[in-house]
Order: C-alpha cells, then sequence, then structure tokens
C-alpha cells in the first residue's frame, strides 16, 4: 500500500481518530474509576468514624474504653495502614488502635485537606511511610470533654486498584482499537475493490487484451464505463474520418502532381528539368506528411497490439529474398512475449527500414535482436529492437545527419533518404526511441525502444 493512495489516507485517518477516540474514552473511564472508587473508599472510612462516635455516645464522659477494632482486623495489625485514635482536643491521645502501636497521627502535618459537613477529610503520611487518607470529627460532650476522633485507611490500595484497572482498559481498548482498524481496513479495502477492478480493466484494454472496457462494476463507477466506451467508439470514428481525408487528400495532390511532372518529362530545356525535380521533391514531402499523420492517428488508437515473432520473421524472410544476390546472411532472435504496443504495419515500416538499409551496407552479416523489457513498479515495459551489420558504419556526425528529414549520405544507393526519418518520427508518436550507435559486428547499430504490450 503506498503512501499516497486512498486506502492508505482512509485507514490513516481512521487509526488517527479511533486512537484519539480510545485514549480519550480511556482517561474518562479511568477518571470515573477513580472517583468511584475514592468515593467508595471515603464511605467505608465513614462507616468507622461514625462506629466511633456511636461508642463513644455510649458511654459516661472521661470514661472511655477501648471500642476495639471495629470489625476490621486490620485495626489490630501493627502499621497495617489502617489507624484509628481518639484525641482530646488540643491535648493527648486517649485511645488508638492497635495497628499504631506507640505512634500518633496529626492533621497539621497534613498534604491536602478539607472540611465537608463537619467532617474534614486530609491525606497524610502514616508511621510506615504510607499515604493515608483521613476522616476526622470533632464531638463535644461538654466544655471539658471535648475529642478528635479520627480514621485512616491505607491509600495506596486505591493507587495499586486504580493502575490494575488502568492497565485492564488500556489492554482491552488497544485490542478493540487493532480489531477496530484491521476491520476498517478490510472495509476500506473491501469497498475500493471495484477501482483496482477498473484499474485492471483499463490496462486490459490498453494492452489490447479487451476491446471494451465492461464490468460488472458498482452503481458509482457505472456510469465512468458506460463514458469511457462512448469516447472510444467516439475515438474510432474521428481516426477513421481522418484516414478518410488523408486519402483523399493524397489522391487530389497526386493527380495534379503526376500531370506536372510528366509534361515536365515532354518538354526539353532547363525549366522542365526544374520543373521536374520540384514537382519530385514535392511528391516526396507530401507522400512523408501524409504517412506521418496517417501514423499519427493509427499510434493513438487504444488496444493496437502486434506479436514481434511473426511479423520480424515475414520481414527477415523477405529481405533474404531481396538481397538473394548478394548473400546476406540475416540472423534474428526474438525473445518470448516480446509484442508491441501498435499497429502491425507500423513495425514493419520501421523494422523494415532498418532491415533494408543494414542489408544496403552489408559486407555480408546482420543481426536482428528483439528483446523485452518488463513493465516495473510506475514504469511501462519496453520493446527494444537492435539491428547490427558488418557494413563500414558510420561517424558521430554522419549519424546525426542521417536522420534528417530526406538527407542521403550517399547518392550510390537507391532509395529517397526518408528511411532513418520515417523510423525517427515513427518511435516518436509512440513515445519511443530511435538511437544509432558502433556495432559489436563492426558497422552500424540501429536500436529501437518502443512501448511493450
Amino acid at each position: 500500500m503506498r503512501f499516497n493512495s486512498l486506502a492508505f489516507r482512509l485507514i490513516a485517518g481512521a487509526s488517527i481518530w479511533s486512537a484519539i477516540a480510545l485514549v480519550a474514552a480511556g482517561i474518562i473511564l479511568t477518571s470515573l474509576y477513580r472517583d468511584t472508587v475514592e468515593r467508595a473508599f471515603d464511605e467505608r472510612l465513614s462507616v468507622y468514624l461514625k462506629t466511633l462516635v456511636g461508642n463513644l455516645a455510649t458511654q459516661a464522659p472521661g470514661q472511655l474504653n477501648d471500642p476495639g477494632n471495629l470489625g476490621e482486623q486490620r485495626f489490630e495489625l501493627i502499621y497495617s495502614g489502617w489507624y484509628w485514635q481518639i484525641r482530646q482536643v488540643n491535648g493527648p491521645v486517649l485511645l488508638a488502635s492497635r495497628s499504631l502501636s506507640t505512634d500518633t497521627l496529626d492533621l497539621a502535618k497534613a498534604t491536602s485537606r478539607s472540611t465537608v459537613d463537619g467532617v474534614e477529610q486530609a491525606t497524610i503520611e502514616g508511621p510506615d511511610q504510607q499515604q493515608l487518607r483521613v476522616l476526622q470529627r470533632t464531638i463535644t460532650f461538654d466544655v471539658d470533654h471535648r475529642y478528635d476522633v479520627l480514621v485512616a485507611g491505607n491509600a495506596s490500595e486505591l493507587s495499586e486498584e486504580i493502575a490494575d484497572f488502568r492497565t485492564s482498559v488500556a489492554l482491552t481498548l488497544a485490542v478493540f482499537g487493532i480489531g477496530l482498524v484491521a476491520s476498517t481496513a478490510f472495509q476500506i479495502r473491501w469497498g475500493l475493490r471495484p477501482l483496482d477492478q477498473a484499474r485492471r480493466g483499463l490496462a486490459a484494454l490498453r494492452s489490447g487484451k479487451e476491446q471494451r472496457f465492461d464490468g460488472p462494476f458498482p452503481a458509482e463507477i457505472e456510469p465512468l464505463a458506460k463514458e469511457l466506451n462512448a469516447l472510444m467508439q467516439s475515438n474510432q470514428q474521428i481516426i477513421e474520418r481522418a484516414r478518410t481525408h488523408v486519402g483523399n487528400l493524397a489522391h487530389a495532390l497526386k493527380t495534379p502532381l503526376s500531370v506536372i511532372t510528366n509534361e515536365a518529362r515532354a518538354e526539353d530545356g532547363k525549366l522542365a528539368a526544374k520543373v521536374g525535380e520540384q514537382a519530385e521533391v514535392m511528391r516526396m514531402q507530401i507522400n512523408h506528411h501524409l504517412d506521418r499523420a496517417r501514423i499519427a492517428a493509427r499510434s493513438q488508437v487504444i488496444g493496437a497490439v502486434t506479436d514481434a515473432d511473426p511479423v520480424l520473421q515475414r520481414l527477415v524472410r523477405a529481405m533474404r529474398r531481396i538481397h538473394e544476390d548478394r548473400g546476406i546472411e540475416i540472423s534474428l532472435h526474438v525473445g518470448a512475449e516480446a509484442r508491441f504496443r501498435g499497429e502491425q504495419q507500423d513495425l514493419e515500416e520501421m523494422v523494415g527500414n532498418l532491415v533494408d538499409n543494414a542489408c544496403k551496407w552489408s559486407n555480408g552479416k546482420v543481426a536482428v535482436e528483439v528483446s523485452l523489457i518488463p513493465a516495473g513498479h510506475d514504469m511501462d515495459g519496453s520493446l527494444i529492437i537492435r539491428v547490427d551489420d558488418d557494413g563500414p558504419g558510420l561517424t558521430a556526425e554522419e549519424m546525426r545527419e542521417a536522420t534528417r528529414r530526406g538527407k542521403r549520405l550517399d547518392e550510390s544507393k537507391p532509395g529517397s533518404g526518408l528511411g532513418l526519418s520515417i523510423v525517427t518520427d515513427l518511435a516518436g508518436l509512440y513515445e519511443g526511441a530511435f538511437e544509432m550507435d558502433r556495432s559489436p559486428l563492426g558497422g552500424l547499430r540501429a536500436e529501437l525502444r518502443l512501448p511493450a504490450a
């Protein structure tokens, strides 16, 4: 999955939002649980405080009896963290739980302190460096009998309970979040699958495996498929009309040119020769540009695919017959699955010009090799066609001159000089490339790079 894909954006967005929501939910749940646990803890301390106060109320002032453990065994264990004591206001401690041993508790050392309905709430450090939550209430029997009744519980139990709850919530929400992201990713991938199907359909259409962009597609993509099919049909009709107009123009111009050429040949003199020469140049230029227009129209046809091997096999056989009197040896090697994404006659015209040119200049050996560079990430496949000969070759300057329109390097060889120029134009129209270099055979290497299907 790529970073700039729709699936990644949707999954990333859902993951970030889920993480924020789950973290917020965890904080809220933990906070609510802390409030509940602390309230329950304080209510428990309040029960013990009321028990002590009730015990004092049943005794005569000045004659205090030990109320015992108040039903909680931890009041009997030394430094258990659970304590009670009864102190005379501004005086000594009169009674205390056995858990306090010889120590006493003093709210003057409290780190936090508040009063609600006559009951003081505080947090202090206990005798064993424990954090204690304390409730204290002052009871007055008369002027001489006023007592501070205090009950304390170990607050670390609260912290441990809240920490355990926080861990459980974090693990639960983490598992839930992972499941939520996984299910979201599945839904997004499943929901976007028709787009991948559309991509494969377009690739099959472009490669020539299919002639129409057919589904079935979801309701949102179906109109796009219909419009695309209509567009391709309209494009084909435009191309056909262009071909017809090109043909009509070719016939309309060739007839007057033929008349001019014939009339010039029938006359003697420099003027007639000049007219005939220029008429021939006009004919060559018209043929060149009409062919280019025709090829440009064909190169834009979607789905045109040509198998390279049978086309080149026929071409090599024809060249062997044409140059049979010179004994030219033409070897051919075509890689597996070599297919040209374009019209068959364009491939024949490009390779035919190159092989014919190689045979004209060869001393006896021509090699044709076709290889395939498969498609990679964000890159279409390419068809590489190399034509080597053992002739005299060309210099760097001559290679540049050879592709100029109508430029001939040697008048002794037959031809119009348009062959390599046509190859260059055709390769460019197919968004390919044509290059020349020294051949391992000693002559010229002509290399075509064309789109592969």
